[in-house]
């Protein structure tokens, strides 16, 4: 009878090593997830503030370059005036051979007097209004960079916790990656068990109108299954799980923003019993992870630091809905 040699044997204290550390390092994977979410957000703020202030400025120069013009036609009408005397407009005036002439004059002398004190009330105004939307959007710009700023520090101070705890791995990678194998084959069982019950009326199984072709959008996620995780990063070659979808959607014409809690906003919200394949799914509360479903219960993602994009069992505990792009 054949036996197993003690020597393969790993040890239960080693195990329960692994555990404890794996524990560790799912729990600063999810502190990360969600800082990421957060630094994706500001930095698409930061993005809307720039724009909007480019507008600001834009504007304000066309006023400026208006301004100048009634400036110049003022100095213009102001030195003519000087070089009349004081008697110019009453010489105009006196001039008129009839009284419908003077009168005409008059009119006239009135009307531009007061286009010019509205033009200059308007340019005023406007100027007032300009310097006003600049100052206000370069401040909430300086807000959003300090906010980007802030961000970058945390993930900085989280990922430098990871990586120290990663460290404590040294000796047990065997043991987590045995622990990591069992924990998905048994979220796949989980799921195919779900397909099964549901007498094959599975998730797939539901018409859905969608304005994205739903087996192309599935395929191209697929090309990408392998590629690293990397915080802020939206391909070719490394994605954050909403850079990911930003990616993969934007190849067959939809464009998403780069953040779970935005990209939740951009289609119609659909129940968990109604999902298709190439829907997005949500998770975290508040919202700081996103996949794709691709069909029998499960979905693609690029989960966290130090893993890649796969395909994984839709059976997180964190579940917060989905939405149909």
């Amino acid at each position: 009878m054949c036996t197993a040699a003690p020597a393969m044997a790993v040890p239960q204290s080693k195990l329960d090593q692994a555990r404890t550390v794996k524990a560790q390092i799912d729990r600063l994977d999810n502190r990360v997830e969600y800082a990421a979410e957060r630094y994706n957000v500001a930095s698409s703020r930061h993005a809307a503030l720039a724009v909007k202030q480019r507008r600001a400025a834009a504007r304000f120069t066309k006023v400026k370059k208006r301004q100048q013009v009634v400036q110049r036609h003022l100095r213009v009408r102001a030195t003519s005036m000087y070089r009349q005397g004081p008697m110019g407009f009453l010489d105009v005036l006196l001039g008129a051979q009839s009284f419908e002439e003077f009168s005409a004059t008059w009119d006239l002398l009135k009307d531009l007097n007061t286009d010019d004190a509205e033009a200059v009330a308007e340019l005023k105004t406007l100027r007032a209004e300009a310097k006003k939307a600049r100052a206000d959007l370069t401040r909430q710009e300086r807000a959003a960079a300090r906010q980007v700023a802030i961000m970058r520090a945390n993930r900085r101070s989280i990922e430098s916790q990871l990586a120290e705890r990663k460290a404590k791995l040294s000796g047990l990678e065997a043991e987590i990656a045995r622990l990591d194998a069992a924990e998905e084959a048994a979220r796949r069982a989980r799921a195919a068990s779900f397909v099964s019950n549901s007498g094959g009326a599975n998730f797939d199984s539901f018409p859905a109108p969608t304005r994205a072709p739903r087996s192309e959008v599935v395929d191209v996620a697929k090309r990408y299954l392998g590629a690293p995780y990397v915080w802020g990063a939206a391909g070719p070659n490394s994605f954050d799980c909403s850079g990911l979808m930003m990616f993969v959607y934007r190849q067959v014409g939809v464009s998403l923003p780069h953040s779970s809690r935005a990209q939740i906003g951009s289609g119609e919200r659909v129940s968990r019993g109604d999902l298709q394949p190439g829907d997005l799914v949500f998770f975290g509360s508040p919202i700081h992870h996103v996949g794709m479903y691709v069909g029998g219960g499960m979905y693609i993602h690029a989960p966290h630091s130090g893993d890649v994009v796969k395909i994984s069992a839709l059976d997180r505990g964190d579940y917060a809905g989905a939405c149909r792009p």
